[in-house]
């Protein structure tokens, strides 16, 4: 007997036995590290090459066009015929870009022929340039004319003895900015991830003195006076079909009884109108599943989320939503186990390549159905034909193999992530406007992402409201084909003259186009 009272292995198998945990322990925390250091170190991609693993090939979806060209130029021989070699045709510039045009022409002495006859103009040869003139700030000077009557003059009156016309509505009730330098300023931090202190330094550039502080106050005083028009963004959303639902970290200063190291979130719901989307962003101080319940109280129809713990309430609070789940988080799991391996063993086939093959199949469907413009009635009958018989060989392939594997190991906790929620995973195949993953939400939240990594953090909750309420507006604008500069100065400009909600409706991203737009910006 050992002194922790245990016996010594008297043969090889009780040894193996003894090692067997540790060995599977070792393994595991080897993996853990090799994703960690990927997660710090490595780009933060999870595409592969099409020789990485017998299911490679698959993620052909997942690469970029470039590599695409690059492989099919390796696998094809090209005959280039002699003299046949045309230039690569630039894209043209817009049409609607004033034009400026340079004449060029020869001197008059070249435009007599040797033979003493006049040349005749036959044709010429045209190029056009882009050229960038920078930003152009000027005063709007409002002159108001004073009226009074001198006759009166010295006489006692019930009414003013002088008239003047009220001053214009604006976004900015008695400040210096105007609708157009409030769009600016919103576009240029919400849309181009631009901090405001790094506006300040452009603006002083021209001479003119803005604080950081004094544009953080118009940002809250523009997204206020958006309220009435958020209303209606949030009625829009709970019209359409599907909802895609994400969040993600935010760190919020000065809120109230609580440390400024204390996280907070920024979640985005992205419905409406299948071809004229709705963005809606909402700031929270926390990530329970009190957030999207409220937002989406009454709603009827589908939501797709991620596995995060905090939607799982969400179908029994309300029998109205049917929850979808997000096949590419399931994917992921199956990628880190390819990320976990050892050199020598990274270009081994094994489960996770099969999973990742059935995933890509599925993935191909949905290529198909897009290439070929199916209705949604008709993306649900190709799924059936298609997709159902994958997912159906997918599935009895994962139950056997959960089984087999350890199961707090990288495999069986992506077997088990992927089987908890299959019903959910699946459910995609019901309805032609939904997707078998969630990135509608991650994409429509990518452009916040963006720009936390710029300004870091916002330096007060009513920042933080302010900014999901332009968020909001720009996104939509981005998602409904508007500029989203030009959408905010129309929205600014005519924001203050509404009244009544039919006035508020018009102003809604999706009641706009583009032309309008350009109509209105051309007035100006």
């Amino acid at each position: 007997m050992t002194a922790n009272n245990h016996k010594l292995p008297k043969t090889t198998k009780e040894l193996e036995a003894i090692i067997e945990p540790y060995e599977s322990r070792i393994e595991y925390l080897e993996q853990r590290i090799r994703v960690l250091e990927k997660v710090i170190f490595a780009p933060k991609s999870e595409k592969r090459r099409p020789d990485e693993g017998e299911g490679g090939a698959q993620l052909h979806l997942f690469n970029e066009a470039e590599a695409l060209f690059q492989e099919e130029a390796e696998k094809t021989p090209v005959t280039v015929p002699e003299h046949t070699r045309q230039k690569p045709k630039r894209k043209p510039l817009p049409a609607d870009l004033p034009r400026i045009e340079i004449i060029e022409d020869i001197a008059e002495s070249e435009k007599v022929c040797d033979c003493g006859a006049e040349r005749s103009r036959i044709g010429e040869e045209v190029s056009e340039k882009l050229d960038y003139i920078p930003a152009k700030l000027q005063v709007v000077r409002i002159i108001r004319p004073k009226y009074a009557c001198k006759s009166c003059e010295g006489v006692e009156s019930e009414g003013p003895m002088v008239k003047c016309a009220p001053p214009p509505p604006q976004i900015i009730p008695k400040g210096i900015a105007t609708a157009g330098l409030v769009a600016h300023i919103a576009v240029s931090k919400y849309a181009d991830g631009l901090p405001l202190y790094r506006q300040e330094k452009i603006f002083s550039r021209y001479g003119i003195e803005l604080s950081r502080s004094t544009m953080a106050g118009w940002m809250v005083m523009a997204a206020g006076g958006c309220n009435p028009l958020m209303d209606l963004v949030y009625k829009e959303l709970l019209v359409g079909p599907l909802i895609n639902v994400d969040e993600t970290p935010l760190q919020v200063l000065n809120e109230p009884g609580r440390p400024n190291t204390t996280k907070s979130y920024m979640w985005v719901f992205r419905g409406g109108p299948p071809d004229k989307p709705l963005i809606l962003f909402r700031y929270s101080e926390t990530r329970s599943g009190e957030v999207p319940r409220e937002v989406l109280a009454g709603y009827r129809g589908y939501c797709q989320t991620d596995g995060f713990s905090g939607y799982d309430a969400l179908e029994a609070s309300n029998p109205g939503i049917r929850m979808v789940g997000c096949f590419f988080h399931a994917r992921r799991n199956f990628v880190k186990i390819i990320d976990a391996r050892g050199k020598a063993a990274k270009n081994k086939s094994g489960s996770a390549e099969v999973a990742l093959d059935y995933i890509g199949r599925l993935y191909k469907i949905e290529k198909v159905a897009r290439e070929r413009q199916l209705s949604p009635d008709q993306i649900v009958f190709f799924r059936r034909e298609q997709a159902i018989p994958v997912l159906t060989e997918f599935k009895a392939w994962m139950d056997k193999r959960i089984g087999q594997t350890p199961p707090k190991g990288l495999l069986g906790q992506a077997l088990s992530y992927a089987l908890t929620r299959w019903d959910k995973l699946i459910r995609y195949t019901e309805n032609g406007h939904v997707t078998p993953d969630n990135n509608a939400a991650e994409n429509a939240l990518r452009p916040f992402v963006i720009g936390r990594k710029n300004f870091l953090f916002a330096g007060h909750p009513n920042g933080a409201h302010a900014a999901a309420t332009l968020y909001s507006l720009i996104e939509t604008a981005k998602a409904c084909g508007l500029d989203p500069y030009q959408y905010l100065r129309f929205l600014f400009s005519k924001i203050p003259y509404a009244k009544t909600e039919e006035a508020y409706r018009a102003l809604l991203p999706q009641n706009l186009t583009p032309e309008i737009l350009s109509r209105f910006m051309a007035c100006l």
